[in-house]
């Protein structure tokens, strides 16, 4: 496992005034294998890159890269202001929520910015627990849209999506923003998307999981595959995370190191 500096968040020509947030630690798991996808992995609120590196990499998928970075610290509504590592600020966790689209914005640019600098023949990925899950669906319809909430391009392509116990950011008027575009449509159409959820889930509850995929279904996303746990709470399981792993090995088509 190696590891990587802090980066700022991008302004985007910030007309709110906030201060951009700086990035913590990213943490890259090495392929064992041959180098075939590479993955952004985005934790949970409050959370840190190091411990889903862990996880990661203990996964039979040895073509695959893992980069696990930290979100900024920033005052959070729903902790009352708290200050905790987030990727945006959030008062509700629900696709029911209001949108923080700048604080989004910043960690979709951050995403593809790791993403960026990738070899041209490498599949790339971005998948998270939570509220790194919001983030990954959010720069999925990025990836969709070909630009950011705010109109700015979004330079990279997304080869697959992955969601565990998370929710949809911005789901109002998704259905809309794909159908007025051709190119959206058909982008929509055959995107791999992985959500999970676990029907006890009392931070994120099963329903919120259950309508994104919904609405996500909605716009056009045809490829999207919704799997549910009994008695899973806010966390994963091994069960999970091995549908995960037979999830990548069939979609994008890397070898898996399990007899």
């Amino acid at each position: 496992m190696s590891y990587g500096s802090s980066s700022r968040a991008p302004a985007f020509g910030n007309r709110t005034g906030r201060r951009p947030f700086e990035f913590g630690r990213t943490h890259v798991v090495k392929p064992k294998g041959r180098h075939q996808v590479t993955i952004v992995w985005l934790h949970g609120l409050g959370d840190n890159g190091a411990s889903w590196s862990q996880l990661l990499e203990t996964l039979p998928l040895p073509n695959i890269k893992w980069i696990c970075p930290t979100a900024p610290i920033r005052p959070v509504a729903a902790f009352g202001g708290f200050p905790c590592t987030a990727w945006f600020d959030v008062g509700e966790f629900s696709e029911d929520g209001s949108d923080d689209v700048e604080g989004m914005d910043a960690s979709a640019a951050h995403v593809a910015n790791l993403l960026s600098t990738e070899p041209a023949d490498i599949k790339l990925g971005v998948g998270g627990f939570s509220m790194g899950a919001a983030t990954a669906l959010y720069s999925a319809t990025c990836c969709i849209y070909g630009k950011y909430g705010n109109g700015s391009q979004f330079p990279i392509h997304i080869s697959a999506v992955i969601g565990l116990s998370g929710w949809l950011p911005c789901s109002r008027g998704l259905k809309t923003k794909v159908e007025v575009s051709p190119e959206a449509t058909r982008r929509a159409a055959v995107l791999p998307v992985l959500l999970c959820h676990g029907r006890a889930d009392d931070v994120v509850p099963y329903k919120h999981g259950e309508k994104s995929a919904e609405v996500l279904r909605s716009a056009g996303y045809r490829n999207l595959s919704f799997r549910s746990y009994n008695g899973l709470g806010h966390y994963t399981l091994p069960e999970e995370m091995d549908d995960v792993c037979k999830w990548l090995t069939a979609r994008l088509g890397v070898a898996s190191s399990r007899n």
